[in-house]
């Protein structure tokens, strides 16, 4: 018999053979060979990294998936405008950096460049060169300091702080971002003209407390009222925002939001949304009943001046005292411009003899938590969210002048895969 021509392992079966049962064969061989690799592979890590663990924090800190949010793109500058791409926490970040530096260099008797030949005979050249260095050995402290903190335990449910709020977006929208926000809002919920939904409507006025759904017209003989006529109804009575709700083929489809602000100042700003993937509660399996308890709410995720718009806005359609004896929170992330709604009823219960214990994301036990488990059961509805215009009044017919379109999604902000508006 004639040698058999030996090739690689990744080479095709069928090049070696043409045999049927043979390949078979030749395959689960290649297969076992390939799995013992792998596990005697995992079996030397396993005790090298025993006998020394920082190879394993090493290796962890080196396999991280590169993921769209992590190759994500900012804009350059200090533009924080609302349609600017920036992350308002290191913004705020660099720019307290700077007004550090030069109050440094102010403490020290420092002056600028354009000022260096007016007072260049004032001292010796060794005394400028030493203060010069002390105040670059301050700032070298101070970034040491910061970049030693701990990291967050949990970096993929960050929270949205509001007090990053850049000062011209609250100048731009004075009525909505107050310093003392309402503690009880009061919510007039509606439809579009001639809508069926009206059970998933009342679903939806279920979840904000305070809150009122009143049908809009479906008689043919009867009074058509716009929405700016509801709006000037609802304020006269003391509503203070207005949601309606959209429908196409007996779906909610949109969701706007409009702020009715108090009797001096103009409604307004209008944020309109798209609904995708409602579910009903009831269509959740092992789904909960909701209760008159004022929810907890939680928003993840927003970081530009638009997120932290959307965050405000609907930070106002909750009171701002939650009842914690009711377990019930309410979740807003933000995920790639899609925000998730999920409402859920959580309990403390003790960990099963199967459970591990609560790990960060560097795979240690948290301490304070060992022998805790949170039971979670959501409650419902369960939609998705995405921000599609800001209006400066009611909606697009509503609103005037120059500014009335303060934002609108366009197609083309989605052909760079990893730039994204919230």
């Amino acid at each position: 018999m004639g040698s058999q021509k030996k090739t690689s392992s990744g080479a095709s079966l069928s090049m070696k053979t043409s045999n049927k049962l043979r390949r078979q064969a030749m395959y689960v061989e290649q297969k076992k060979d390939a799995d013992k690799a792998r596990h005697e592979e995992r079996h030397r890590r396993r005790k090298e990294e025993a006998k020394n663990p920082e190879m394993r924090k090493e290796r962890l800190e080196k396999n991280q998936p590169s993921t769209i949010e992590k190759k994500r793109i900012w804009d350059e500058g200090d533009n924080d405008g609302l349609g600017a791409v920036v992350d308002v926490a290191q913004l705020k970040r660099r720019r307290l950096e700077e007004a550090e530096i030069q109050a440094a260099k102010e403490a020290d008797g420092i002056v600028d460049e354009e000022d260096e030949d007016l007072d260049s005979m004032l001292g010796s050249d060794e005394e400028g060169q030493s203060e010069n260095e002390d105040a670059d050995e301050r700032m070298e402290r101070i970034r040491a300091e910061r970049a030693q903190r701990n990291p967050s335990i949990a970096p993929s449910t960050t929270s949205t702080n509001l007090d990053l709020t850049p000062d011209s977006l609250t100048e731009e929208f004075k009525h909505l971002f107050t310093e003392q926000p309402l503690e009880f809002p009061k919510i007039l919920v509606t439809t579009s003209l001639n809508a069926t939904i009206h059970k998933e409507a009342q679903d939806l006025a279920a979840i904000f407390p305070n809150s009122t759904y009143i049908r809009r017209s479906a008689n043919f003989h009867g009074h058509k009222y716009s929405v700016r006529e509801i709006a000037k109804f609802a304020k006269n009575r003391g509503y203070n925002v207005l949601i309606v709700v959209g429908e196409d083929q007996k779906r909610p489809c949109q969701l706007s939001v409009i702020h009715l602000n108090s009797e001096e100042a103009a409604p307004g700003p209008t944020l309109t949304y798209t609904i995708r993937g409602y579910q009903p509660g009831k269509a959740l399996l092992g789904h909960g009943n909701p209760t008159n308890h004022y929810p907890e709410l939680l928003l993840n995720g927003f970081k530009t001046p638009l997120g932290l718009l959307a965050a405000k806005s609907m930070y106002t359609l909750f009171p701002a005292k939650p009842e914690l004896s009711g377990r019930q929170v309410v979740t807003l992330h933000n995920q790639r411009d899609y925000i998730f709604f999920r409402r859920h009823r959580y309990i403390f219960r003790e960990a099963r003899s199967t459970e591990k214990n609560v790990t960060g994301a560097d795979g240690a036990e948290m301490k304070g938590l060992q022998g805790i488990r949170a039971g979670l059961q959501e409650i419902g509805p369960r939609m998705t969210l995405k921000l599609r215009r800001v209006d400066k009044g009611i909606g697009r017919a509503g609103s005037e002048g120059e500014d009335a379109l303060k934002w609108e999604w366009k197609a083309k902000m989605e052909k760079k895969r990893t730039r994204f508006n919230l």
